[in-house]
């Protein structure tokens, strides 16, 4: 992202998102908020829906119904893991996620860690659409640049000796892999059980044909906003990291089996490897 700048990418996620609402498609996920911190009408969200990324309206379909899916499995996560006594939750890079603002857990804290900047452009967008402040929030402001995870987490009162979820979404792409190795092993290093949920994509050269011509116009077009691709892993590669790093438990999924398990469909099959998302957790 470019400084003094919200994230570009975070808010096209949130687009999409909130498109996902007002579209004529399976509903996967629901946020009754996404439309209102879009801060833009209906008809605007339809006509930035087909500019975004790409030309390819089915594309562009997959790309959403993906992000519901993976935001759907992230609360998912969530309930199993307040289901057996977590009560605490961190969302890694926020964006305009609205969970904390929709939490069904009164008694669970959540923590927004994201960059002070779009942080601020956030707070901004919740007080224009009227979405109050849940006294169950902390925003943890954290640029990394000069400010460890440990040390945000740690000043907005963040409980290392307590389990907790965390929720790592649209992010680790974006960062080199040392960053990445630093933030699971702070993860790993949570009291247990701990849970992570994040998502990644496989190498460029893992895809062929007409649709890696689509994925290479996508990364050329965030690496052009500022906000490049930086990490990829295959899924036996991301499974080896996550155990040297400490975690002992990995349910992974590809964005069509993830899709089409909610929609209750066959698992579409395409020529690209499509992104993936899973919880690994350390359980003791």
């Amino acid at each position: 992202m470019q400084l003094g700048q919200p994230s570009r990418t975070a808010l096209a996620t949130a687009y999409a998102r909130a498109y996902h609402q007002i579209a004529s498609e399976p509903r996967i996920f629901t946020d009754p908020l996404a439309v209102r911190i879009a801060g833009i009408t209906p008809d605007q969200l339809a006509d930035l829906e087909t500019t975004t990324y790409q030309n390819d309206s089915d594309m562009r379909r997959r790309r959403r119904l993906f992000l519901a899916a993976r935001a759907r499995f992230a609360e998912d996560t969530v309930a199993d893991a307040v289901a057996a006594g977590t009560r605490q939750v961190v969302i890694l890079g926020a964006g305009l996620d609205t969970f904390a603002y929709r939490n069904p857990h009164p008694d669970v804290r959540v923590y927004e860690v994201d960059h002070p900047d779009t942080q601020q452009w956030k707070r901004q967008r919740l007080d224009a659409a009227g979405i109050e402040l849940p006294s169950s929030l902390t925003f943890a402001p954290v640029d990394f640049e000069s400010q460890t995870l440990a040390a945000g987490l740690a000043a907005a009162g963040f409980d290392r000796s307590r389990p907790a979820v965390f929720v790592w979404l649209g992010v680790i792409m974006y960062l080199t892999q040392d960053t990445i190795l630093d933030t699971l092993r702070f993860v790993a290093g949570q009291a247990t059980p701990v849970r992570l949920v994040f998502d990644y994509i496989y190498p460029a050269s893992a895809s062929k044909g007409e649709e890696m011509d689509q994925r290479t116009a996508r990364a050329d077009l965030v690496a052009s906003i500022g906000e490049p691709w930086l990490s990829f892993f295959t899924a036996d590669e991301i499974a080896n990291v996550l155990r040297e790093t400490g975690f002992d438990r990995v349910d992974d999924r590809d964005a069509p089996h993830l899709v089409a398990g909610y929609l209750g469909i066959k698992p579409r099959q395409g020529s690209i490897v499509p992104p993936h998302v899973l919880c690994a957790m350390r359980t003791g």
